[in-house]
C-alpha cells in the first residue's frame, strides 16, 4: 500500500496534487517539458507533498492552498533529484534510466533550475510570506548540504555527527519544511508549528539513514537504483562509520580503502563486514530512535485520523525496502 492510501480522507487531495503537478509542468521549450514529465512521472511515492497535506489537515486547515503548496515541495524535491543524479553520475532512479542518462547532464541541470523557478512562481501565487521564508531557507540549506556531501566524498574520516549534519541538509530539511509549511498554512499555534517541524526533521533523518542502510541490504530491482552506489561514489554512511569504529584493524583498512578509491570491487566483503560487526542492527536502531522522536513531537496534537496517518508513516519509514 502506498502511504497516501493509509487515509481515505487525504486520497482525493493527493490526486488533486498529482493533477496540479502535471498541469504546471508546461513549457514553451519541448525538451524542458519532456524531461520534467520523465522525472515527475517516474513512480515515486510523493511522500513529501503528502506530508504537506497531512500536516495541514492535522492542524485543522480547511482551504485549498495546501494543494499547490504540496506541488511546490514536490517540484523542489524533483529539482534536487535531477541535480543529484548529475553530481553522482547516477544511471538509475526508481528502477528507470535517469534524466541525465537519457538526455545528458546539461539539460538535466537546467530543467532542475526550471522546476525550482516554477516552485517559487507558485509560492508567490499562494502569497504567504512565512511559507516563502521557510522554503527559501530550506532550499539554501539543501544546497549547502549537497556541497558538504560533495566535499566529504572519499573521506573515510567522516564521523557520525558530521554524517548527520549532511543528512539534515540534503534530506531532512525538505521533510521539515513540508510539515512546517502545512502547519503555517493552517495558522497553527506556535507549539503545533514547532511540533510539525520537529516531526518532519526526525522523520527525514530516519528516512535517509534507512536509505543508506538499504544500499548494503537490498538488490537493484527492489531498491530502484544500483546496489553499492553509495560505496561507488565514495560516500561514508552510518553502516560504514559504525563498522570502522567497532571492527578490527583489517576491517577498518578494507572500508577506508574502498571509500578512498570509490567503486564496488570490495562491495561483497564490505557487506559481510558491515553485517558481522553489527552495523546493520546499529544503523537500524539509530533510525528507530529518530522515528520515536518524530512520533513524540506530535504526540500532544489533537487526535485525528491525519495525526494517526503521520504516526503510521513514521513506522513505515523503518519497514521500507526501497
Amino acid at each position: 500500500m502506498q502511504p497516501h492510501q493509509l487515509n481515505p480522507l487525504v486520497e482525493p487531495q493527493f490526486d488533486a496534487v498529482t493533477d496540479y503537478i502535471l498541469k504546471n509542468l508546461g513549457s514553451n521549450v519541448p525538451l524542458v517539458e519532456r524531461i520534467a514529465h520523465h522525472i515527475v512521472e517516474s513512480g515515486g511515492k510523493r511522500l513529501r507533498p503528502l506530508l504537506v497535506l497531512l500536516a495541514a489537515n492535522a492542524c485543522g486547515y480547511r482551504g485549498e492552498k495546501h494543494i499547490p503548496l504540496a506541488a511546490v515541495i514536490e517540484f523542489i524535491h524533483t529539482a534536487t533529484l535531477l541535480h543529484d543524479d548529475v553530481v553522482d553520475h547516477s544511471e538509475l532512479r526508481r528502477g528507470k534510466a535517469t534524466a541525465n542518462a537519457n538526455w545528458g547532464n546539461a539539460p538535466s541541470v537546467l530543467v532542475g533550475d526550471f522546476l525550482y523557478s516554477r516552485a517559487f512562481q507558485i509560492m508567490v501565487e499562494i502569497g504567504k510570506m512565512d511559507v516563502m521564508q521557510v522554503i527559501s531557507n530550506a532550499t539554501t540549506i539543501i544546497a549547502e548540504g549537497e556541497v558538504l556531501q560533495l566535499l566529504n566524498q572519499r573521506n573515510p574520516d567522516l564521523g557520525e555527527e558530521a554524517y548527520l549534519q549532511v543528512v539534515l541538509g540534503k534530506t531532512a530539511m525538505l521533510f521539515e519544511a513540508a510539515t512546517e509549511v502545512g502547519a503555517i498554512l493552517a495558522d497553527a499555534s506556535a507549539d503545533d508549528r514547532e511540533a510539525m517541524r520537529l516531526y518532519g526533521r526526525h522523520l527525514g533523518i530516519a528516512f535517509q539513514i534507512v536509505d543508506d542502510l538499504l544500499d548494503y541490504l537490498s538488490d537493484a530491482e527492489t531498491l530502484g537504483k544500483n546496489v553499492g552506489d553509495d560505496l561507488a561514489e565514495g560516500k561514508t554512511t552510518m553502516p560504514l562509520i559504525h563498522s570502522m569504529r567497532v571492527g578490527s584493524d583489517e576491517d577498518k583498512e578494507l572500508i577506508r580503502h574502498a571509500i578512498r578509491q570509490g567503486g564496488v570491487e570490495d562491495l561483497t566483503p564490505i557487506i559481510e563486514t558491515v553485517q558481522r560487526n553489527g552495523s546493520v542492527d546499529y544503523t537500524r536502531e539509530q533510525a528507530i530512535e529518530q522515528v520515536e522522536l518524530a512520533k513524540s513531537a506530535i504526540s500532544e496534537l489533537e487526535d485525528t485520523s491525519f495525526k494517526e496517518t503521520l504516526m503510521q508513516i513514521a513506522d513505515i519509514a523503518i519497514e521500507r525496502t526501497h
